[in-house]
């Protein structure tokens, strides 16, 4: 047989509730005035039914931030098997059970223990049952609800930013938009107006505006200025519950910038600015700094300037300073006191960048007037000429006016001016100057076949300021005159045959002149009139500034005359006529059948009984060979003049012998180590000699240590053999230790070089008791010893 059972869920209202209605930003500890059942009915396979209702039974509503001090009442769970024996235990779980919300386990009623804040959580979902206490079985089945937590106004708009930055341009039309601000509401935005946000605007009118739903902001105020005011704080408050009386509500701040247009022209501060400038100002030279003001900024406030009128038009030029918008009036050309000393100008500054918009504002330039005194200063002389040129001839006489220069004072005063040469442009004193009338004379005599052009500089300076003072080249052609005589243009030694035929050609001369001819050289040449008659040759000028030698008679003997010498007259054409008497040689010569030369000595014809040829040849070698032979002798002496590294046997002695060895001298301990010489045993067998780089590494070679009580010789001819094996050893002389004295001697070392340990506590005045064999050595120590001392 099937049962069925009941399940009600009872939500009771302990106390008078407030109507739902009410602000919900008051707080309220009520419950509601009608209870809601919930019937369960179900069987023995847990089927369970949920009895029809007109309202939704499992869902319940509990406000949020409760106050009051006692738990807040939530609802009542029963059960129909319950017979109030206390048999039945109510069991709840879920969200929130045991914690948020608890159960008394006897009656069922529920309870929150703590505030809910619908924002953290605004749904719960719990499950309960009845249980037998005793049995501990479930007499129904589990049932779920939901507790809905009711919204209440506790949630102020917040906006997105604290704060926002916006800027737009001055000058705006009104209805411009700046920017838009955004606020949210935690509340339930589907129950009553809780989230329902209004913006307005508390700081910031007339200035601007805000829609009360969008939130954005816009410009409500004609030609705002930046000029007169940039920067605009506006507060923007947000409030819920539709702006009505009671909402929460939140503030945000808008900074708004204009930004700047170009609405303002540029304008001079006056309207006539004067300046002075020295007429020695050279081009280029900024006379003085003008400057427009604009009130706008940046790119607006460019300026360019421009000179638009005036008589100084062509003598000043402006340009514009980008940094700081200056206008810099500067020469263009050289100034003159004497000529003008006042310019007026008008300048101009004008806007670079142009917003049409604002034409009707005016016209965006500016204009002033620039008086510039220009002002008299000391100049030097001025020449007449920026350079001389002048010529002379070569063959003036000393003091000979040859030119004049001409400078004056341009100034006012006209001070008197004197003269000079630069002497550095003149070395020689070739050229005097008049210091008074600039007239420039010779001192020394001229040769244009020497110099042709002389370049000096002359000086004109004011006699009163000597320091004001100019320059000028002067450029000195030398006109050439005929003033040289022909001659040779080679130094001619020819010969003749000794079977020559009469008439035969034997040499052609040319001739040179070191003077100019302006239609070209012509040269006559002649016999000298002594030869002319008794000449043993004749000369034939060929018209054509050359002339032949030729023979006079058949055959010559060099027996009876070996050589000739031909006087030859050479004759210019200019004025005045040059002329000059050169030389030729001619040496008579053995040729054959066919004219060529064999042989012009005459002397060995002469001397038949002198020596031959190959007997000087001969001569010759036995000399070589005799020099060879000094040189080889001379080199085996110096060989055996080397000495032996001990003179005798009984010579052993503790020495330091150098096998010329060319280090820095006595002085020098850098290319060895001095430890070795003091205690041999001490030897590092794998140091590298210092004093040279080797050229291959090779394993050091160990070396027996000498044994105690080992003779003297046997020990040094124990270290030679060593030394002359070793494969390390430089292929020079070199520094090599032999000195040992044996170990365990009574009377220890007698070598000073161990005896002490420093230099400083050791007296070497001993060492010249010792004879003149150890006078080096107390030369060398009493050396140091005052060297010291001192």
């Amino acid at each position: 047989m099937r049962t069925f059972h009941c399940f009600w869920l009872l939500f009771w209202a302990g106390q008078p509730h407030q109507s739902f209605l009410t602000p919900l930003s008051k707080r309220t500890s009520g419950f509601p005035e009608k209870e809601k059942v919930l019937v369960l009915s179900g069987n023995s396979r847990g089927d369970f039914h949920r009895s029809k209702r007109s309202w939704m039974w499992n869902q319940f509503f509990l406000l949020e931030e409760y106050t009051g001090t006692d738990y807040q009442y939530v609802g009542k769970l029963h059960s129909d098997q319950d017979k109030g024996d206390g048999s039945l235990k109510y069991i709840l779980s879920g969200d929130g059970a045991g914690d948020l919300f608890i159960i008394n386990e006897n009656t069922g009623d529920i309870q929150a223990t703590k505030r809910l804040d619908r924002e953290e959580k605004p749904v719960y979902i719990l499950r309960a049952q009845a249980i037998n206490r005793r049995t501990g079985r479930p007499v129904e089945p589990e049932s779920e609800f939901i507790i809905k937590i009711h919204d209440i106004n506790d949630n102020e708009p917040m906006f997105t930013k604290d704060i926002y930055n916006a800027s737009i341009p001055e000058m705006s039309d009104v209805g411009t938009f700046v920017v838009q601000v955004t606020a949210t509401d935690a509340d339930d935005p589907t129950y009553g107006n809780s989230a329902k946000v209004v913006y307005s605007i508390l700081q910031g009118q007339p200035y601007f505006s805000v829609e009360s739903e969008t939130g954005i902001i816009k410009t409500a105020l004609l030609n705002m200025d930046r000029e007169n005011r940039e920067q605009y704080q506006v507060v923007i408050q947000a409030k819920d519950m539709g702006g009505q009386m009671g909402g929460l509500s939140g503030t945000t701040t808008v900074n708004i910038t204009l930004t700047d247009v170009n609405d303002n022209p540029p304008r001079f501060p006056q309207s006539t600015y004067q300046f002075r400038a020295p007429e020695s100002m050279p081009p280029d030279s900024p006379v003085g700094r003008i400057k427009a003001y604009d009130a706008d900024v940046d790119e607006n406030a460019e300026i360019e300037y421009s000179i638009t009128e005036g008589d100084g038009y062509d003598m000043f030029g402006i340009t514009t300073d980008k940094d700081t918008q200056e206008g810099i009036i500067t020469v263009k050309k050289t100034l003159d006191f004497e000529t003008k000393n006042l310019y007026i100008l008008k300048v101009e500054a004008t806007n670079t960048h142009v917003d049409p918009r604002f034409l009707y504002l005016g016209p965006f330039k500016d204009s002033a007037t620039v008086r510039i005194q220009v002002e008299d200063v000391d100049e030097p002389p001025v020449f007449s000429r920026p350079a001389y040129i002048m010529e002379v001839k070569e063959d003036v006489p000393i003091n000979s006016v040859i030119g004049t220069v001409t400078a004056q004072d341009p100034d006012a005063a006209k001070n008197p001016v004197k003269y000079s040469v630069d002497r550095h442009t003149d070395m020689d004193r070739i050229f005097n100057i008049n210091s008074a009338n600039g007239s420039i004379f010779t001192s020394k005599p001229l040769d244009r076949e020497t110099l042709l052009w002389h370049n000096i500089t002359v000086i004109a300076a004011e006699i009163n300021n000597p320091k004001q003072s100019s320059r000028v080249p002067v450029f000195i052609k030398v006109l050439d005159v005929n003033d040289n005589a022909p001659e040779f243009a080679m130094f001619y030694e020819t010969f003749v045959c000794e079977n020559a035929k009469a008439e035969q050609l034997i040499q052609t001369l040319s001739a040179v002149d070191k003077d100019d001819s302006y239609s070209g050289h012509q040269f006559s040449f002649s016999l000298a009139p002594e030869a002319a008659s008794s000449s043993n040759f004749t000369l034939q000028d060929n018209r054509d500034n050359t002339a032949g030698i030729f023979t006079r008679k058949n055959r010559y003997n060099r027996h009876e005359m070996s050589t000739y010498f031909l006087p030859v007259v050479i004759t210019d054409n200019d004025y005045p006529i040059q002329s000059s008497t050169e030389t030729v040689t001619i040496r008579v010569c053995a040729c054959d059948h066919r004219g060529k030369m064999l042989s012009c000595n005459a002397e060995a014809l002469v001397h038949p009984t002198g020596l031959s040829t190959g007997a000087l040849v001969a001569i010759l070698l036995c000399i070589i060979i005799l020099l060879v032979t000094v040189v080889l002798f001379a080199a085996l002496r110096r060989q055996r003049k080397k000495e032996p590294l001990i003179i005798s046997k009984e010579d052993i002695r503790d020495n330091i012998v150098s096998y010329n060895d060319e280090g820095g001298g006595e002085e020098d301990t850098q290319a060895f180590d001095i430890g070795t010489l003091r205690n041999p045993e001490a030897i590092d067998d794998n140091k590298l000699r210092r004093d040279i780089v080797p050229e291959a590494l090779f394993m050091p070679r160990r070396t027996a240590t000498a044994r105690d009580n080992t003779d003297v010789r046997d020990f040094i001819n124990q270290r030679l053999k060593e030394n002359d094996t070793d494969p390390t050893a430089p292929p020079y002389d070199s520094l090599a230790t032999y000195a040992y004295e044996g170990n365990g001697s009574v009377a220890e070392s007698l070598s000073s070089l161990e005896s002490v340990t420093t230099d400083g506590d050791q007296d070497y005045d001993y060492l010249s008791d010792w004879g003149p064999r150890f006078k080096k050595l107390a030369d060398m120590y009493g050396a140091m010893d005052s060297d010291k001392d001192s």
